[in-house]
């Protein structure tokens, strides 16, 4: 009974391996491009809100959470929100917004590089 139990675990643990596949990104990707894609924002608070919709009109976009907060912001690589969202400075998720377990799993599995990963074209 002892040999299959073990199985049982080893299997558990590389199909968990397999779900925490590590994504690659570019540090230098355009911070609206960054965001459709990984549809949180970052508070000045530490907490992160999941995206609802993301309207780009030319340098702005309007940002809708999840939580029902929408406000304008403007497209900037060195901004407080995409320097956040690169380092991952964030704390916590936001209550309101509900954000899900593998999307945080997914965010902080990614890695933001400067000569290597995707450019989201």
């Amino acid at each position: 009974m002892a040999g299959k139990g073990s199985t049982a675990v080893a299997i558990a643990v590389s199909a968990e391996a397999v779900n925490a596949k590590k994504r690659f990104y570019r540090k230098n990707v355009g911070f609206f491009k960054l965001m459709e894609k990984i549809k949180l924002w970052p508070a000045r608070s530490g907490i992160l809100h999941g995206i609802k919709s993301l309207k780009v009109n030319g340098d702005f976009a309007e940002v809708t959470t999840h939580c029902g907060e929408t406000f304008v912001v403007r497209n900037s690589r060195n901004s407080r929100a995409a320097r956040w969202l690169r380092n991952k400075w964030c704390a916590c998720a936001c209550k309101a917004c509900k954000v899900p377990a593998w999307k945080l799993e997914k965010y902080s599995t990614t890695m933001m590089t400067q000569k290597w990963g995707s450019g989201l074209q």
